[in-house]
């Protein structure tokens, strides 16, 4: 059984179960995680490991968990009336649904880009420093660093560094998905979750996000939904796939793509479904 597709990367050293850089931050571990939207089930004990330094691609069809497993890493789907879990979901360790634990600092540590870009209506100055000054950050030149780095950091800061007092709603619709990339990197997470974030832009502007996303993995945690199974093999380490509300498979990308060990998973990615 091999998939063979022109678009496989370089092969890459990675065991199924990768340790991530060795004492870096943004280990996280799913153990028997489960999700309900009132009474019907979506997640169905979801155990997953994924290595600090890395990107995780997380694949499957419409519909199959994928997004509800990534807004449960950062508590996001509380948010909605009528939802509860089971399990847990672990960063460095430290469960993140225990009672007496910071939501908002949780969303600090792990930070979240939408399929959609949302800048706020102000200045691409504003957008950047938001959070920093929400999180008591008041002196002048300390935000402008953060907010210089940040753009830095997005592949931004060359594009916008004469307009900074301009709307973020001026930019192209790339830069505003760089933007709100460099937003939550102000934060200086652990983690980045990215929910398809370059399915509505154009390939160039797509291109840009995949770089950035390869370079940002030498700093923090990516974890990536997304159905282009191509852009999941070109900037992913591992790959897992969700059918159903249950995780199927998961490993190496270059090895699920080429000799993927669950005939569904197979089925997935030749395209027979999803």
């Amino acid at each position: 059984m091999s998939i063979t597709p022109n678009f496989i990367p370089a092969a890459r050293d990675l065991p199924d179960n990768p340790e991530g850089v060795p004492g870096a931050e943004g280990a996280i571990s799913a153990r028997e995680f489960r999700f309900w939207y009132g009474k019907t089930q979506a997640l169905h004990d979801i155990t997953l490991d994924i290595a600090p330094r890395s990107v995780t691609a997380l694949i499957g069809p419409s519909g199959c968990g994928k997004s509800t497993f990534l807004r449960s890493i950062n508590r996001l789907n509380e948010l909605i009336v009528g939802t509860r879990h089971g399990g847990e979901i672990l960063l460095d360790g430290e469960n993140i649904y225990r009672r007496e634990l910071d939501v908002v600092a949780l969303r600090q540590r792990v930070g979240m880009v939408f399929q959609r870009w949302n800048p706020f209506p102000k200045s691409i100055y504003d957008n950047v420093s938001y959070g920093p000054r929400i999180n008591g950050v008041r002196k002048r030149q300390e935000l402008d660093e953060i907010v210089e780095g940040s753009l830095r950091r997005a592949a931004l800061w060359d594009e916008v560094k004469d307009r900074l007092r301009s709307s973020a709603l001026t930019l192209s619709g790339g830069q505003q998905q760089r933007l709100c990339i460099a937003r939550a990197l102000a934060n200086d997470p652990e983690v980045l979750l990215l929910d398809e974030p370059a399915s509505a832009l154009d390939p160039i502007a797509t291109q840009r996000i995949e770089e950035l996303v390869y370079e940002l993995k030498n700093e923090l945690t990516i974890v990536i939904v997304t159905h282009n199974l191509q852009q999941a093999a070109r900037i992913s380490d591992r790959t897992v796939f969700f059918y159903l509300g249950r995780l199927v498979e998961a490993g190496p990308t270059e090895r699920m793509f080429t000799s993927p060990r669950d005939a569904q998973t197979e089925a997935y990615l030749t395209g027979r479904f999803g």
